[in-house]
């Protein structure tokens, strides 16, 4: 079967075996695939490449086959992936063998998957093909970043850096359904105009002062996934006793913290990855009542995945890259 696969020849369209499903898997015939930054960064992480890697987190299709046991599931079930393996009940942490999909599982970009027949929900049937493959992993992290960590009630302001990515696309539709007031920051003057078409209720220019431009308002919520480039920025514009969540550096990992500062203003640094199945059901339940949908920025065949990588590379995207399988 075609696939976009990861190996010692670099990455590549190719060939991958058709696979088969075991004993409690199931087979999906893939017609749609997200791309995810994650997806971005793991040749380079892949250190003893050792054997060919199908890419990708995200994916909708339809039940081809199912395994010997397998209950839930039927041939001709339209679906979507959850990324999040072996993570099942809503928790503090991840529990012991929780991995994503995509590595060093063979993932989604391909025309067939096999899978775990814990780790498929119905495609929800507001949504399209496209959407449903956009709204898994992305969904997820921002609804996991937001609700269960975050906290966020009605009524809260949250600053969010970076307005372009999928995960924070869905944030901002998520933060104004729950009743907050959302500010978020982008580099480019169209990406700020379309973050307030999609509900945003200010966008600043990453490169101006924040400290000035905020300063009329009360910040008790920063969603960080930048990085180095503006965490302590947006530190600093959190309000005494704020909570800011990060689940991401797109910049670089590590940073210089005023530890004084932190416990003087008693704020609060949360971590956040991903998340449970039991919090991907509620961001679906979620969704489909606010009718949120996955800003789709490009469909590309997955013949043409490499060029959905590039555009990915420089951040000249404003929600998801798809490829259609």
């Amino acid at each position: 079967m075609k696939a976009i696969i990861h190996g010692d020849e670099g990455l590549r369209l190719g060939e991958m075996p058709t696979p088969a499903a075991k004993k409690g898997e199931v087979v999906v015939a893939l017609k749609t695939a997200g791309l995810n930054r994650r997806d971005l960064y793991i040749p380079a992480r892949r250190e003893n490449k050792g054997h060919d890697l199908i890419l990708g987190s995200d994916g909708a299709g339809v039940v081809e086959a199912v395994g010997q046991d397998v209950t839930r599931w039927s041939v001709g079930d339209e679906v979507m992936i959850n990324p999040s393996l072996n993570w099942f009940e809503k928790s503090d942490g991840s529990p012991e063998g929780f991995r994503l999909l995509g590595m060093p599982d063979d993932g989604t970009f391909a025309e067939k998957i096999v899978i775990s027949e814990e780790q498929l929900e119905f495609r929800p049937a507001y949504l399209s093909w496209e959407e449903s493959a956009s709204i898994g992993l992305a969904g997820l992290t921002g609804f996991r970043a937001l609700i269960t960590r975050g906290k966020m009630k009605k009524g809260d302001t949250v600053f969010v850096p970076g307005a372009g990515s999928g995960v924070v696309t869905l944030i901002i539709q998520f933060a104004k359904a729950a009743g907050a007031r959302v500010i978020v920051t982008s580099r480019s003057e169209e990406k700020r105009e379309q973050a307030l078409k999609l509900g945003a209720d200010r966008a600043i220019n990453t490169h101006a002062d924040w400290n000035e431009e905020l300063k009329d308002e009360t910040i008790d919520l920063v969603i960080e996934s930048v990085g180095k480039a503006t965490f302590n920025r947006s530190l600093q514009s959190l309000k005494n006793g704020g909570r800011l969540v990060v689940f991401g550096a797109t910049t670089e990992d590590v940073i210089d913290l005023d530890l004084r500062e932190l416990f003087n203003r008693q704020q609060e640094i949360v971590g956040s990855m991903m998340g449970s199945r039991d919090e991907l059901r509620e961001m679906l339940v979620f969704a489909e009542k606010h009718h949120i949908r996955p800003v789709i920025d490009r469909i590309l065949p997955l013949d043409d995945a490499l060029e959905g990588f590039k555009m990915l590379e420089d951040s000249s995207q404003f929600g998801k890259i798809v490829f259609t399988v």
